[in-house]
This record gives C-alpha cells, structure tokens and sequence, in this order.
C-alpha cells in the first residue's frame, strides 16, 4: 500500500510540473495584453498630455521586456522539467504572435506612425503596411520554426537545417524587443520632439521596421542561446548574468537598447564574417575522388 500511494504521490508531482512552462506562457500573454492596453491608453493622450503618455509607453515597453525573460524561462524549464509537450509549443507560439507581434506593432503606432503623421497622409499608410508586414513576416517565422522543429528531415531541398545552437532567421521575440527599447530609451511621443524632427525619427523607424522584418524571414544565423549556463564554466556565467542583470537595474534604457542591438547586429556580422572567409571553390566530394585515382 504505501509503495503505491508513492508511486501516485510521485505521478502527482510530474503532472504538476507541466503547469509551471505553460504559467511562464501565460504571464507572457498577460505582458503582451498589458501592452496592447498602455499602448491605445498612452496614443489617446498623446497630444494633450505628451508626458502621461510617455509614462503608459513605458510600461507597454517594460511589458514587452518581461514577456521576453518569461518566454525565455518556459523553454528552459520545460527542458529542465522534461515536460515539454506539442501543445506548449503552439502556445508558446500563438503567444509570440501576440505578444512580439502585436504588443510591438501598437506601441510603435502610438509611439511613432500615429503621433507624427496625419492619418490620411501617404507617409501613415507606408507606415501601416510596413507594420503589417513586419507582423506577417513574424508569423512567417513562427510558422517555419515549428515546422523545422517538428519535421526537420520533411523540408524542401536547400532549407537550412535545425540546429539547436543556432535560429535560422531573427526570432521574433529579439525583434521585439529592439523596438520596446528603443521606447525604453526615449518614451516620449515623437511628435513632442516637433513636426520636422517627428518626421525624421519616425522615417528611421519605419526603416527599422523594414529591417526587422527582411531579417526575420532571412537565413541568416542567429544564436539561441539555449547552451549557455550548460557548460563547465557556470559559475563564470552566473557571475555574467548577476552583473548585466544589475547594469540593467541602474542603466536599463542604455544596456537594454545595446544588448538588442548587439543581439540584432551579431547575425549580420556572423554572416559578413563567414562570407570574407576563403572557401575552396573545388567541392569535397571531387577532391577525395580525385585522390582516390591517384
């Protein structure tokens, strides 16, 4: 008997761990819907009030960030608890498209789009559509890595591989996250910085935007970090993240904005890099074959 009440004690506790990944997935709906709020909130009193605005944009920013080290966490506990399941993946992925899809696209249409141009001006719409298709390209990428984390040997001739030490493509959630700091980093309302300046800041933002989106649906190498910490070497790597983790407590608008840029920037760098190396023009397969005869 007691053997057996073990055994269901123990059944008890592993099925109480699947509820831990899918709570991290939930409170990074949560940031995500807090977002979407402070973002409509802070766009409705961007002209009458450019300093309470700021204020709700700053939340929606620091949303934003939360739902990354959340999203973050679910994946690794996950594999820490051994409990990841088909069904955390599609929500982990309906989140994403919520919360660095939407969540971002609402806070740089306030922020940016919709306090410095007229609503029925050229320059709004080019704006509205580069916001759509940064979504679409973000659900484009969401949708190509499940499926190459699920069929992996099923895709078409050519697709980069799955590796697990590497992205292919910008991941959404970085992307995100490079514009929810660059809010961070100056939540007023362009349109507080006066028209001539709300237009340019606003065109560099589109072109951001523009970027984003091309890199997310790109083959470019990114790293996923899901090694770090794994290695010999944790205490230095503990060290590492107690010391970001207080940089960002005293100085997050900077170290925030410089750790996404640097996230964004090193797959382009990696790809340059890779592309100045010297590579044998002769495929292997010829020159072993040729040694053979010989």
């Amino acid at each position: 008997m007691e053997t057996e009440e073990k055994k269901t004690v123990h059944r008890g506790i592993k099925k109480g761990l699947y509820v831990i990944p899918t709570a991290f997935t939930a409170a990074n709906v949560a940031m995500g819907f807090l977002a979407v709020l402070y973002s409509i909130r802070g766009f409705q009193i961007v002209i009458t009030d450019p300093a309470g605005a700021a204020g709700y944009f700053d939340y929606a920013a620091v949303a934003i960030g939360l739902a990354i080290l959340f999203d973050t966490l679910d994946g690794r506990v996950a594999r820490m608890t051994k409990t990841a399941t088909e069904i955390g993946v599609q929500f982990d992925s309906l989140a994403d498209v919520l919360t660095f899809g939407i969540a971002p696209i609402a806070l740089i249409y306030s922020w940016a789009i919709g306090a410095s141009f007229n609503e029925h001006s050229s320059e709004h719409a080019l704006g509205v559509f580069l916001l759509f298709m940064y979504l679409m390209c973000g659900a484009f990428r969401l949708a190509r890595f499940n499926l190459q984390a699920t069929r992996p040997r099923v895709l078409q001739e050519g697709t980069p591989k799955v590796d697990k030490k590497n992205f292919v493509g910008l991941p959404i959630p970085p992307a995100a996250g490079l514009m929810a700091s660059l809010v961070h980093f100056s939540p007023y309302p362009l349109s507080f910085h006066g028209e001539g300046f709300a237009r340019f800041y606003a065109y560099l933002v589109m072109i951001l935007i523009a970027v984003l989106g091309i890199l997310m649906v790109s083959t470019l190498r990114y790293s996923s970090m899901k090694t770090v910490g794994t290695g010999r070497r944790n205490l230095y790597i503990v060290l590492i993240i107690a010391a970001v983790g207080m940089l960002m407590w005293l100085y997050s608008r900077y170290v925030l904005l410089i750790l996404s840029v640097g996230y964004v920037s090193h797959g382009i760098l990696w790809y340059i890099l890779s592309s100045l190396q010297p590579r044998s023009s002769q495929p292997k397969e010829d020159r072993v074959s040729e040694i053979t005869e010989n």
